[in-house]
């Protein structure tokens, strides 16, 4: 069995890399505080889905705390470590950015060193798209400049690349960094847009669209982002001095790699498959851009595809009823448009197994119409 930890198991991510990396036989042990950020009763039944699986453990304590993580690398002496664990959100981290300091450079600072006192075989550690600031060429290229930050949250991802690439040159750690391109799915965090789409839709109140819809985002499915994830796992970057290619290091077992869809959506589209997914129209509220947030994101993911073979390539019409479908099981809806496409609530997406139904929430019900658009 192989040792593997994961910190923000019980977060959005980590929870469905848990779930693969526990099918596919590893041990884990997982690492998360249960942050108030969001509900934390979603993050609790993630973990409680998790901890049905014996191969399986956790720490509830935050991965800032002086220590904590070297001793948990001694318990379990990992060979693959897959840290996840931050402090999310571009626009939070406008009024919170303390928080975005605590967690995100102090404890990716404990992690390393935890490494350095105990060395994995390959550490593989979250960044972000929001990296690439206002570049406006397109797709990016993990060797695209990263060094105008447009948010504190990517400024201190920006900073946690560095801080593992000095890791990585100094002790000899094999790195991956991984930028992800927004990612959505079932168990997704409510502060995302497509949460807050569905559940505003499902209710009938206005969503704010910002920058008036114009704007394009690589949304990736949790689905294949987990994929390319194991798929890294097992590419660790060349040791110094060997031959290497573009992202990796020159001076250091260092490497990034883009993790997206390679395709934009307008973020009009995005609405219409929502509103396609639960037979509503949507009231838009227009609104201009945000502060830190840019019109546009690509991901060029050639270098993906040439270490595993990889694609991510999930439809987003797929893939929002994915979503919407489990939204509509965690909220108990039984709804008759299900039954108007040919669909049963009970269909489970290839995200979701039978251990969910017995843990899911009873949150108030949502009075939902349906509606038949016409024909274009």
């Amino acid at each position: 069995m192989r040792r593997t930890l994961v910190t923000g198991c019980s977060g959005f991510i980590g929870f469905h890399l848990c779930r693969r990396l526990l099918a596919d036989g590893f041990g884990v042990a997982g690492i998360d505080n249960l942050s108030d950020y969001y509900d934390p009763a979603l993050k609790r039944q993630r973990q409680a889905i998790l901890q049905a699986d014996p191969a399986f453990s956790v720490v509830n304590d935050s991965i800032e705390t002086p220590g904590l993580l070297e001793r948990m690398f001694r318990d379990h002496r990992p060979e693959i470590v897959v840290h996840l664990a931050a402090q999310a959100g571009v626009r939070h981290s406008i009024d919170h950015p303390r928080a975005y300091l605590s967690s995100n450079i102090a404890g990716t600072f404990e992690l390393l060193e935890a490494a350095r006192a105990v060395p994995p075989r390959h550490m593989l550690l979250a960044s972000t798209s929001s990296v690439y600031g206002p570049n406006d060429r397109m797709p990016w290229r993990e060797t695209d400049p990263t060094d105008h930050p447009m948010s504190f949250y990517a400024a201190t991802k920006k900073a946690t690349e560095a801080m593992a690439h000095a890791y990585a040159h100094l002790y000899g750690l094999p790195v991956t960094m991984f930028r992800f391109f927004t990612v959505y799915g079932p168990w997704g965090r409510p502060d995302m847009a497509l949460f807050r789409f569905t559940r505003a839709i499902l209710r009938g109140e206005p969503i704010d669209v910002y920058n008036r819809g114009e704007m394009r985002r690589d949304f990736t499915h949790v689905d294949d982002l987990v994929a390319a994830i194991r798929a890294l796992i097992d590419a660790p970057p060349p040791p110094e001095g060997e031959e290497r290619d573009e992202g990796v290091s020159p001076v250091a077992p260092w490497r990034v790699v883009n993790i997206g869809n390679s395709h934009p959506v307008m973020l009009g589209e995005l609405i219409a498959a929502v509103e396609q997914a639960t037979g509503r129209y949507a009231i838009r509220n227009l609104l201009p851009m945000q502060p830190g947030d840019v019109p546009a994101t690509w991901a060029d993911t050639s270098a993906l595809r040439r270490l595993t073979g990889l694609s991510p390539s999930t439809e987003i019409r797929k893939g929002v009823q994915d979503f919407v479908d489990w939204y509509l099981r965690y909220h108990h809806q039984n709804t008759a448009g299900m039954a108007c496409r040919g669909k049963s609530t009970s269909d489970a997406s290839p995200s979701e197994n039978r251990k969910e139904q017995d843990l899911l929430a009873d949150p108030p019900d949502i009075n939902r119409k349906t509606f038949h658009r016409n024909p274009i």
